[in-house]
């Protein structure tokens, strides 16, 4: 695996990560698109550029390592859209979970970017590459993914111990075999089936807390004032067996037993082995690729996990950018709020399932990226609107707008329902006409990023053979 740059370990934290992205929401998205108080919730996901101080370098290795922070992408959203609502014009997004918002909100940002270097303003991210007409990232800087919630899909596949303290509501057991139900939150009940429990009752200040901390300090106590509290156990060294690697199982180092899994509402795509459906920690099978469901037919979209795995080994800049790039851009860490987590579900979604793919194009690398849980829960999460309002009427329900922004200076806001209105994809597109010729349409110049299409390639060749991609005829777009 590809390490990032030694300095990520000393210039942010978590906590400030999350902080930083919950104050950007507060106050730079506006109310429109936002939920509903009290009867709706959604998804936060964002890119932070962490850049070293100007005259750090120069003050010697002594001193301490100065930083500056900006969000530079942000996205909100939890729906999908069915297979019978695409659309082969282009101009409807398939996928608008908030992960894959915050990614296209960062491809405009560094396509702004690529502006600014053609145009040899000094503040653009990027320098010359040493191939000519091609640019590189600054070597002082870098990007923490944050999102609110960990990743639908294979990193949601959690193992709940017995007796755990758990900051939300778990899955009830025929919530994955609901058709009637969207994936929008990963590892929540539906609302008709369970509710979180009463923050302050006997029966949440009964249940265990991780060890070494004192009784009645557990995570629920921080809700209201968003500040940092301990983060739920998470499971290192569980005894999975050889026969069922792929299943959640096994003992926890504190000797509580695994008797459950958080469920995900994404399906296993066809060709893959699919979950069991065994009742209690063996329902679901890990490891595997998914599907998000959507509200009645089925979606073509791949989860979040799966998404963000790829990104880890092709970048995020996609194929169109890699024209003009001599390198992949790629995260640095991925930070997840507060929710139900696992360190090692989290790496085995992201990196793990990748770490033997070898024989990539030059540039190209499965990166070792650092993976953390803030102790700060989102305002508009599932589980923080569900203790506000307690037993009020009506159901909680998702969200069903997106919301994009991106640090560029024309429209850096856009808020969509239903897939619409959102699309820059022509106008870059054309941006790429004066550098890539005879090519017209938008498969055209997928497919003329060589290195990139070669990456990906061996990705799907030695990893994720079962990916779904859509007929190329969504793909003639002009």
């Amino acid at each position: 695996m590809v390490r990032g740059p030694a300095l990520t370990q000393t210039m942010w934290t978590a906590d400030e990560i999350a902080r930083l992205c919950y104050e950007h929401y507060g106050t730079r998205l506006p109310k429109k698109g936002k939920p509903e108080p009290n009867r709706e919730w959604t998804l936060l996901a964002a890119v932070v550029k962490v850049q070293l101080v100007a005259d750090w370098a120069c003050g010697g290795s002594n001193r301490p390592t100065q930083v500056t922070k900006e969000v530079v992408s942000m996205g909100t959203g939890t729906k999908c859209i069915g297979q019978s609502k695409m659309r082969k014009s282009g101009d409807i997004l398939n996928d608008s979970h908030a992960e894959v918002i915050a990614r296209r909100s960062f491809q405009r940002y560094l396509h702004y970017q690529l502006h600014l270097a053609a145009a040899l303003k000094e503040d653009s991210i990027f320098v010359p590459g040493t191939q000519r007409g091609l640019w590189k990232l600054r070597p002082d800087l870098l990007f923490v993914f944050f999102s609110s919630h960990t990743p639908c899909g294979d990193a949601s596949i959690i193992p709940m111990l017995e007796f755990e303290d758990q900051p939300c509501c778990p899955v009830s057991r025929d919530w994955a075999n609901n058709p009637s139900v969207e994936a929008d939150g990963n590892l929540e009940a539906p609302e008709n089936k369970k509710k979180c429990e009463d923050l302050g009752s006997p029966v949440t200040k009964k249940m265990r807390l991780e060890p070494g901390i004192p009784d009645g300090v557990g995570h629920h106590q921080s809700f209201g004032n968003q500040e940092s509290g301990p983060i739920p156990p998470s499971i290192s060294g569980s005894n999975l067996t050889t026969q069922e690697l792929a299943t959640v199982t096994g003992m926890a180092p504190s000797g509580a037993k695994v008797v459950d899994v958080y469920r995900t509402g994404a399906k296993c795509v066809p060709g893959e082995a699919g979950d069991s459906g065994k009742p209690g920690a063996a329902y679901h099978q890990v490891g595997l690729l998914r599907v998000k469901p959507g509200r009645g037919d089925r979606t073509c979209s791949m989860s979040c996990s799966d998404k963000l795995a790829r990104w880890n080994v092709l970048g995020c800049q996609g194929a169109l950018l890699m024209h003009l790039l001599e390198k992949p851009i790629y995260l640095s860490a991925v930070v997840i709020g507060r929710c139900p987590y696992s360190q090692e579900a989290m790496q085995r979604a992201l990196t793990g399932r990748c770490q033997n793919v070898s024989a990539l194009p030059k540039g190209f690398g499965v990166q070792e990226v650092k993976i953390q849980q803030s102790g700060l829960l989102f305002e508009h999460s599932r589980c923080a609107v569900q203790a506000k309002r307690a037993d009020g009427p009506g159901r909680l329900v998702p969200c069903g707008a997106a919301i994009s922004w991106s640090a560029v200076p024309e429209q850096p806001l856009d808020v969509t329902a239903n897939g619409f209105p959102q699309g820059t994809t022509k106008k870059g597109i054309r941006c790429l006409q004066a550098r890539v010729q005879k090519l017209e349409t938008y498969h055209e110049y997928k497919e003329a990023a060589s290195a990139y299409q070669e990456a990906w390639s061996v990705l799907r060749k030695q990893a994720f053979g079962s990916w779904i991609r859509n007929p190329s005829d969504y793909h003639q777009f002009k």
